[in-house]
């Protein structure tokens, strides 16, 4: 599939974000499709007030459907009410789940003034955007060189990506 990226960073609320890495919320909801392939692995920015990389998923599946459907399907999987399913989904003919195969947090995470001083240009995506192998290389290499002393994990990264406790 031509086009087709391996690699995101997406935005996500804190309390969503908290639900992905506990397990308790197995599918991430997006008004517009990324155009990515199974295992692509998706960053997790949580967004404000935390304003931080903390961790990534591999994502195992995207279902694109009506909402009514997405909700029959995964609505007890995404961590939110049905009134805010709707809500989100308000407008849109079509809608996407991302099913989350496995998350993990990054050993420490790194705040948004940490990310800019690495990339200069860097920005926060409303949603999602495509990331090359550099960002990710890039900022694995950051780990290593200085700590972001603004938050911890319990989780380490190893080799290509997998956590271990």
């Amino acid at each position: 599939m031509s086009g087709v990226r391996e690699r995101l960073l997406i935005s996500v609320r804190p309390k969503f974000a908290e639900m992905i890495f506990d397990g308790s919320k197995t599918v991430e909801l997006r008004r517009s499709r990324p155009n990515v392939r199974k295992g692509a692995v998706a960053m997790v920015y949580v967004s404000s007030p935390i304003k931080q990389l903390q961790g990534a998923f591999e994502i195992a599946n995207i279902v694109s459907a009506r909402p009514g459907a997405l909700w029959k399907r995964f609505g007890n999987k995404a961590g939110v009410t049905r009134k805010e399913f709707f809500t989100y989904f308000a407008g849109k003919i079509v809608g996407h789940a991302l099913v989350i195969k496995r998350a993990w947090k990054l050993a420490v995470a790194t705040c948004l003034s940490c990310l800019k001083r690495k990339q200069k240009k860097f920005h926060p995506p409303q949603s999602f955007r495509y990331v090359g192998e550099t960002f990710f290389g890039g900022h694995l290499k950051h780990r290593h060189r200085y700590r972001c002393r603004h938050a911890f994990s319990k989780t380490f990264i190893v080799g290509s990506g997998h956590a271990v406790a």
